[in-house]
């Protein structure tokens, strides 16, 4: 097993990863030929932004993630590091961007795998349209957001505009390692969960 390196944010935020397999992201198309041709998942109104509040726990029903959530931030070269490696089933989000449900793209990343074995995110590329990610938040609400696509990019083509770009309302990036791998670059690809906040829950005292 080889294991995720850093994040590369540049001119406020560009990413790159490292990963352990050849796992093509699921797209909106793939997802409705599987469905048997059907029409695609109706998209759900986004849900007004809310303050800002540290994540600490994410959830993602459909591939049996519940994990919590560390903070992430720059070193002194611009790299974002991954969550520890020996926490494998640790999430990281990006303090330094909105939190899940402010408005805003908010960043959380997971390894695929570490020399340990299999990660967080091993399964992140088989979801589909219209799953949910939940996100509990240290003020004790849950932001539940709606997945709008999951792509698979190429290091060398990746979309920073589309990944990273300005939004007046709130969504989320879920991201990890992808494609071929090569002992001396690492994987190919990032695969990238677009998804926008649509509900909010507020946990009973």
């Amino acid at each position: 097993m080889t294991l995720c390196a850093t994040f590369s944010l540049v001119t406020g935020v560009v990413w790159t990863f490292s990963d352990t397999s050849d796992t093509p992201a699921v797209t909106a198309a793939r997802a409705n030929d599987a469905a048997g041709g059907g029409a695609p998942p109706a998209r759900q109104a986004p849900h007004a932004p809310l303050a800002r509040s540290v994540p600490v726990k994410i959830s993602i029903p459909a591939i049996f993630i519940e994990a919590p959530v560390t903070d992430l931030d720059l070193d002194k070269r611009g790299k974002l590091g991954a969550p520890p490696l020996g926490r494998p089933k640790v999430v990281g989000w990006f303090r330094g961007g909105p939190s899940p449900g402010e408005a805003g793209t908010s960043l959380i990343v997971g390894h695929r795998d570490t020399r340990t074995g299999p990660a967080i995110f091993l399964n992140l590329n088989a979801l589909h349209p219209g799953d949910s990610v939940k996100v509990t938040r240290a003020d004790r609400t849950t932001a539940v957001f709606t997945v709008d696509e999951v792509k698979r990019y190429a290091k060398d083509k990746f979309p920073d505009n589309k990944v990273y770009g300005a939004t007046n309302r709130p969504e989320l990036r879920l991201m990890t390692c992808g494609g071929n791998f090569d002992k001396k670059h690492g994987y190919s690809a990032n695969v990238v969960v677009f998804a926008h906040l649509v509900s909010v829950k507020k946990q009973k005292s």
